[in-house]
């Protein structure tokens, strides 16, 4: 017995012997296990060492505002027209009966300070405005549209559709006819309306709360809808062109240039398409954390005509940040 124990493996277990440098079974795979003898996940043998990668081509046709446009950006620098809020807080005497109007007379909520509400119930201050851009040498004026969307005009309870509907046609309307005013003056120089499409007041890549980096007030497909019923109702006033500005959250960004190529797909066209990024500080990036390069990387794939920066930091300290976006895109580049 106890030559048979000395040819046991001692880490055997009580109810498996092994005997000491017994060899192993080999394996052999039941159909269960290995029904294919051909690895189906293995990559192919033949792989070629750089990829094959075809142009991109667009089945949209441009509208004609868009080859007018480009030449005339090829050919001379454009000049886009001033902040329309500071030209609004100018008029003092403005009160809550002049953000009321007709239109608005019983509504139930405050509503001096909604800017864009002018365009309807003030559209002599806001034309006035415009003319005077018009009249110092602007070639794009923005429509008076900046929080033309359901999420901005909620903080106001005019998030109903019909409103927000009113407001941006309205607004597109005021400024075309005023851009046609001028332009008939001079037909050698065509002006444009650009529609103001602005960031909103939510922000979908930080965290309204605090205590909950994972929280957001709002989803993305919403942002989409709200930039998407905007950019109908600019278009139905007769924009020439859309300008995403103000950018402080590029995935905002993502959001309304998805929108906008939805809408593209649903007028069967493309019209020109700027964007304007927001520098918050000197540390030159966004609100988001984005720096330059990674914003521009971030919605190049939307092919925007333009790009470029507002005017947060002041014309000085803007300047070097234009000149890194103007290396590190290739379209247009602009700040105003």
């Amino acid at each position: 017995m106890l030559e048979f124990a000395a040819t046991l493996n001692p880490k055997s277990k009580p109810c498996a012997l092994k005997r000491l440098n017994e060899a192993k079974p080999k394996f052999e795979a039941t159909a269960r296990q290995n029904p294919r003898k051909e690895n189906l996940i293995a990559p192919p043998k033949k792989v070629s060492a750089v990829p094959k990668y075809m142009d991109w081509t667009d089945d949209l046709p441009m509208s004609d505002t868009y080859d007018i446009l480009a030449k005339i950006m090829k050919e001379r620098i454009i000049v886009i027209d001033g902040a329309m809020g500071t030209s609004i807080q100018k008029y003092k005497g403005l009160t809550e009966a002049d953000f009321r109007g007709e239109q608005w007379k019983n509504h139930t909520h405050d509503l001096k300070g909604d800017n864009d509400l002018l365009v309807v119930t003030r559209p002599d201050i806001i034309g006035e405005i415009h003319g005077g851009m018009l009249e110092a040498g602007a070639d794009i004026i923005e429509t008076n549209t900046f929080n033309g969307t359901t999420i901005s005009q909620a903080d106001y309870e005019l998030q109903d559709l019909k409103h927000v509907n009113l407001i941006n046609t309205e607004g597109a309307k005021l400024a075309k006819r005023v851009c046609a005013e001028w332009t008939a003056k001079t037909p050698n120089k065509p002006r444009f309306v650009a529609g103001a499409i602005g960031p909103t007041n939510r922000t979908l890549s930080v965290s309204p709360s605090v205590e909950n980096p994972a929280y957001r007030n709002c989803t993305y497909d919403e942002v989409v809808q709200a930039y998407l019923e905007q950019a109908e109702g600019l278009y139905a006033g007769g924009v020439d062109l859309f300008m995403v500005e103000t950018i402080f959250d590029s995935l905002n960004a993502k959001a309304a240039m998805y929108a906008l190529d939805l809408f593209f797909e649903k007028v069967g066209k493309r019209i020109p398409v700027f964007i304007s990024g927001t520098i918050v500080d000197n540390s030159g990036r966004t609100l988001s954390g984005q720096t330059n390069e990674a914003f521009w990387n971030s919605i190049k794939h939307a092919k925007p005509l333009a790009i470029g920066l507002n005017c947060a930091l002041g014309a000085k300290d803007m300047i070097p940040y234009i000149e890194n976006l103007a290396k590190c895109s290739d379209c247009f580049v602009f700040c105003y």
